[in-house]
C-alpha cells in the first residue's frame, strides 16, 4: 500500500511540533516541510534571549539532523505558493510540485503594521524573526533612544531586547490605559508600570501615533495629544494578523477579520486540509500563544491518523518574566462583582499587585492576576483548572510561596489529581511526570523534561515540575537536591564550595567548568554573588559586570524619574563637619535631594548617570567610600551615642559601631544585611530588628542574630552574653560566613533561622560551640574578605574602561537625558513623573 504523505507549509514551532507529533504516532507517514525562512524552526517564545547568547543554535528547536533521522523532508527558503486542491498539488516559489494526501497550513501570523504615515522610515522595525532582530540588533549600534509601539507581551518583550542591547532610553507606547490589556486590569499594570520605570522602561499609555518623522530615518514620533517623543529606532509591535493569503487565494473559508476557519479536528472546508497554530480560527477565537498551537498540532495529527480527539479550547493562562519582574494570569482575571468576589493585596513600595477571584459563594478560585511576585502562579491556576477548593480564609492563597519558601506545598500537589494538566504545551499530566520519577528514575526537572518533554515549551511549569519530582522523591524516601537551576545541576552551596575549589573568578568560568548553556536571570546574579562573597573583587571587572542585578551595574540605585542615589558610608552616625560640608557642597553642585536615612547616614537622590563618577570623585576625595546601598552586602551600622555622651550608656557604642561596620563593609550575602549596636538595655539603636545586633551590658556585650526590620519585622534571637569585644568578632565572623555558604538567594538572616532545623540552638551550637568544626576555617575566610576590601566607587573612577560605563548616550558621553525632569519639593527637587507629557 502506498504511504500516505502530509505537506506541512510552514515550519515555526507549530510546524515543527506537528512533525513531532505525526512521527511519533506513525514512522509510515512520508512528511514533506516547506518553509518561508532560510534557517529551521526556533523557538521564537524566547526570541528575546537572541540578543544575549553567542550561540544562535541554542535557540533551534532540533538538530540539523533531525530532519533526516525521522525520515523528514524540508524546503527551506522556499514557500508554497499556490495549491491546486482538485489535484491535491503544492507549487514552491523555485518550482518544487508535489502531491499531498493532507495538507497541513502552519502558516503564523505575521506583525500587524498600522497604517501611520512615515512607518516605512529607516530605523523602524518588526519583531517577528530572527532576521528581524539581526537587523534590530546591527542598527542599535548607532541608537541611543529606542521605542515600541505596542504594550502587549511581545511588545514588552521587544523594549527588553532594547535595554539588553543597551539603551537606557527605551519607551513603550501603547494606546490603550494599561500594558498588557489582555491580561492584567489597570490597577496591576499601574504597578508593573512603576516596576519597570525603576528598571529604566518608561511607558507611555493612551496614546495614538498619527506620524512617524526625519527626513529619510526616523527622529520622533508624533501623538495626537500634540506631544512627540524623540527616538533614534522603533520596533512596531501592535498585534498579529494571520497569515491566511494563500488559503484565501486557493478559496478556503476565512473570518471576517482573517484567519483559516477550521472545526474542532482542525479540519478546514476541504476535508483533507488542515490548519494549526496562529493561522488558524477555531471557535472564533485566533490564539496567540503556544500551547494552543501545540494542542491544535496534537488534534490535527491524530485525526490524521484515524484517532479521536477534538480542540474544545485552550486555557490562556500565562505567566512570564520581564526585565526580571513576574507577571501572571490565570483563569479569568476580569470577572467582577456580582460574578466573583477580589481579594486584592498590593504593595506599591516593593512592586507587587495580587488578585484573586472568588465564586460569590466563597467555595472556587475563578481567576487572578500576580505582579512583581508570582510564585504561587502554578498552584493557584491549578486550584482554578481542577475546580479545587479553597482554605477557610482564601487570602491566605496570597502569600503561598511565602510560607513554603517560593513554591507551591506538597499539601497543594498532593490535592492535584492525576489528571491535571502541568506543562499545557505538551499536554503532559501530573501522572505522567510522577511516573518519570518513579519508574523511569527522572531526579530532577531537566531528566523529566527530556523524558516527557514537559517543560520545553515556554518553560512556564518548570517550578510546578520541580516540585512534582521533589514531591515523587520524597514520597519514595529519597533524597532531594535544591539544584540552582538547569544550567547547574548543583545547590547554592555546592556551587560555593566548587567554585572556591576551583579558584573561579569570572561568571564565564564558572558557567564553563560547573554548568552548561548560557545561564538565565536566576543563576546569574546568584553566581555573581558568590563571586563577590568568597573573593571581594571589583564586581565590573573580569566580565561580571552583564550578569548583576541592574542596580550593581551601575554601583547605584536607578530610581523614579531614572536618575540614580548616591549614598556614601557614614560608619556608625558619626562624622566630621568638614565631611557634611562637602556632602553638601556636592548636592547643592549637582542638584542632589539630600534625606537624613534611617540607618544614619544621608542619601542623595537625583543624581544624572553621567555625573555619578563626577560626585564620586568628590567625595572619594574629600575621605568617603561606598555605602553599597545598593549591593547585597552589610548597608548599615547604627549606634546610639553611648558611654560618649549619655550618661546611661554603658560601653563606646559608637567606636564599636565604627570598628564593626569597617570589618565588614562591602562584603557580599545572600541577601543585605544591617546591624546595629546599642550602649544599654534601653536600645536606642534598635539592635534587636537587625540582621546582627550587639547591646552593652554591665560584663561586655550580648550578640543578638537574625532580626528582621523588613515588611514581616521579626525581633532579633540572642546568641551569646556577656561577651567581650574580640569574641563578638569572632562570633559575628564565624555567623556571617555561615549565613554566606548556606542560605538561599535572596533570604535575609530572619528566614534563614525560621527554616533551620534546630533553630537557635542549632546556631549557637554551630557558631558558638564550634559544632561544626568550622569555626577556624571561617574566621579565616572572614579575614582574607577583610583584607581584600576596596571602595568599589574609588576603583570605579580610577579605571577608565570602567568609568566610560556611565554615560547615557554612548554616542554623546555628556549628554544628559532629556526625560529626566524635576519638580519643586519643599525647597528641594525630586524626579517628575517620567510619564508626564513632553510638549
Amino acid at each position: 500500500m502506498k504511504r500516505k504523505t502530509v505537506i506541512i507549509i510552514g515550519n515555526g514551532m507549530v510546524g515543527n511540533k506537528i512533525c513531532e507529533k505525526i512521527r511519533s504516532k506513525s514512522a509510515d507517514i512520508e512528511i514533506i516541510v516547506f518553509s518561508e525562512e532560510p534557517i529551521r524552526a526556533y523557538d521564537r517564545v524566547h526570541l528575546t534571549d537572541y540578543f544575549k547568547t553567542t550561540n544562535p543554535e541554542d535557540l533551534f528547536l532540533s538538530k540539523d539532523e533531525w530532519y533526516d533521522e525521522n525520515n523528514i523532508e524540508l524546503h527551506l527558503n522556499d514557500p508554497i505558493i499556490d495549491v491546486n486542491t482538485s489535484l491535491k498539488k503544492v507549487f514552491s516559489l523555485h518550482g518544487t510540485c508535489l502531491s499531498y494526501d493532507y495538507l497541513i497550513f502552519a502558516t503564523g501570523s505575521e506583525a500587524f503594521v498600522p497604517p501611520i504615515p512615515g512607518v516605512n522610515k529607516e530605523g523602524v522595525f518588526l519583531y517577528r524573526t530572527i532576521e528581524d532582530l539581526d537587523l534590530i540588533k546591527a542598527y542599535a549600534t548607532t541608537a541611543s533612544k529606542g521605542s515600541v509601539i505596542g504594550g502587549g507581551l511581545l511588545g514588552l518583550e521587544a523594549a527588553k531586547a532594547l535595554v539588553d542591547l543597551g539603551m537606557t532610553d527605551t519607551s513603550v507606547i501603547e494606546f490603550a490605559a494599561g500594558l498588557m490589556p489582555r491580561q492584567i486590569d489597570n490597577a496591576a499594570s499601574s504597578v508593573l508600570e512603576a516596576k519597570l520605570l525603576t528598571l529604566g522602561l518608561k511607558c507611555l499609555l493612551q496614546k495614538t501615533t498619527v506620524e512617524i518623522r526625519g527626513a529619510e530615518k526616523i527622529e520622533e514620533i508624533a501623538f495626537s495629544d500634540g506631544s512627540i517623543l524623540e527616538t533614534d529606532m522603533l520596533i512596531i509591535s501592535a498585534g498579529i494578523r494571520p497569515r491566511d493569503e494563500l488559503a484565501k487565494k486557493i478559496g478556503l473559508p476565512v473570518g471576517t477579520r482573517g484567519g483559516i476557519m477550521v472545526n474542532a479536528q482542525m479540519q478546514t472546508s476541504i476535508p483533507d486540509i488542515y490548519a494549526v497554530g496562529e493561522c488558524a480560527l477555531v471557535h472564533d477565537m485566533i490564539y496567540g500563544l503556544v500551547a494552543p498551537g501545540y494542542e491544535m498540532a496534537e488534534v490535527a495529527a491524530a485525526h490524521i491518523l484515524g484517532i479521536e480527539k477534538s480542540f474544545s479550547g485552550f486555557d490562556m493562562s500565562t505567566k512570564l518574566k520581564l526585565m526580571g519582574v513576574d507577571v501572571a494570569s490565570f483563569g479569568d482575571p476580569f470577572i467582577d462583582e456580582p460574578y466573583a468576589l477580589p481579594i486584592v493585596f498590593e504593595d506599591s513600595h516593593k512592586g507587587i499587585y495580587k488578585r484573586l477571584n472568588i465564586s460569590p459563594d466563597g467555595q472556587r478560585l475563578l481567576g487572578g492576576i500576580l505582579v512583581g511576585e508570582a510564585a504561587a502562579y502554578n498552584i493557584l491556576l491549578q486550584t482554578v483548572n481542577n475546580n479545587l477548593p479553597l482554605p477557610e480564609n482564601p487570602a491566605e492563597l496570597l502569600f503561598e510561596e511565602k510560607k513554603s519558601s517560593g513554591k507551591p506545598t506538597s499539601n497543594g500537589i498532593s490535592a492535584l489529581p492525576d489528571s491535571a494538566l502541568i506543562c499545557s504545551c505538551e499536554g503532559i499530566t501530573k501522572a505522567q511526570i510522577c511516573d518519570a520519577v518513579r519508574h523511569q528514575n527522572c531526579e530532577n526537572a531537566d531528566a523529566v523534561k527530556k523524558c516527557t518533554k514537559a517543560g520545553s515549551g515556554c518553560g512556564g511549569c518548570v517550578p510546578m515540575i520541580k516540585d512534582l519530582v521533589s514531591f515523587s522523591m520524597k514520597e519514595q524516601g529519597k533524597y532531594v537536591r535544591n539544584t540552582v537551576c538547569e544550567h547547574f545541576d548543583l545547590s547554592r552551596q555546592e556551587l560555593y564550595d566548587l567554585i572556591k575549589i576551583h579558584e573561579l573568578k569570572s561568571y564565564d568560568e564558572v558557567i564553563d567548568t560547573l554548568g552548561r548553556g548560557h545561564g538565565c536571570e536566576t543563576c546569574k546574579p546568584l553566581v555573581s554573588s558568590l563571586l563577590a562573597s568568597l573573593w571581594n573583587e571589583m564586581i565590573l571587572r573580569k566580565g561580571n559586570d552583564v550578569a548583576q542585578d541592574s542596580n550593581d551595574r551601575y554601583l547605584a540605585n536607578i530610581q523614579k524619574g531614572g536618575t540614580y542615589s548616591v549614598v556614601p558610608r557614614i560608619p556608625g552616625g558619626e562624622i566630621l563637619p568638614e565631611k557634611l560640608i562637602v556632602i553638601g557642597q556636592v548636592a547643592k553642585k549637582y542638584g542632589l535631594y539630600t534625606k537624613i536615612t534611617g540607618g544614619q547616614r544621608i542619601d542623595m537622590f537625583g543624581a544624572h548617570i553621567n555625573d555619578l563618577p563626577n560626585i564620586w570623585e568628590e567625595l572619594i576625595a574629600a575621605g568617603f567610600e561606598s555605602g553599597h546601598a545598593y549591593g547585597k552586602a552589610l548597608r548599615t551600622v547604627k549606634s546610639c551615642v553611648g558611654s560618649t555622651w549619655c550618661r546611661f550608656g554603658l560601653h563606646d557604642s559608637v567606636s564599636f559601631a565604627i570598628q564593626i561596620e569597617e570589618r565588614y563593609r562591602g562584603i557580599r550575602a545572600p541577601h543585605k544585611f544591617k546591624s546595629a549596636v546599642s550602649g544599654c538595655i534601653r536600645e536606642c539603636a534598635e539592635a534587636q530588628s537587625k540582621d546582627f545586633g550587639i547591646i552593652a551590658t554591665e560584663k561586655g556585650w550580648n550578640l543578638y542574630v537574625c532580626g528582621n526590620g523588613g515588611s514581616k519585622p521579626q525581633h532579633a534571637l540572642l546568641l551569646a552574653s556577656d561577651i567581650d569585644s574580640e569574641t563578638c568578632i569572632r562570633y559575628i565572623d564565624r555567623f556571617l560566613m555561615f549565613y554566606i555558604r548556606t542560605a538561599d538567594p535572596l533570604t535575609r538572616t530572619a528566614t534563614w533561622l525560621n527554616k533551620m532545623d534546630g533553630g537557635i540552638d542549632y546556631l549557637r551550637n554551630v557558631v558558638v560551640n564550634d559544632s561544626l568544626a568550622m569555626a577556624a576555617t571561617w574566621e579565616q575566610d572572614m579575614q582574607q574578605l577583610v583584607n581584600a576590601y576596596q571602595c568599589e566607587w574609588k576603583v570605579a573612577v580610577e579605571d577608565p574602561n570602567i568609568r566610560k560605563r556611565f554615560v547615557h548616550f554612548v554616542n554623546a558621553p555628556d549628554e544628559k537625558d532629556s526625560n529626566v525632569r524635576f519638580d519643586d519639593f519643599r525647597g528641594q527637587k525630586k524626579a517628575a513623573d517620567w510619564n508626564a507629557p513632553v510638549l
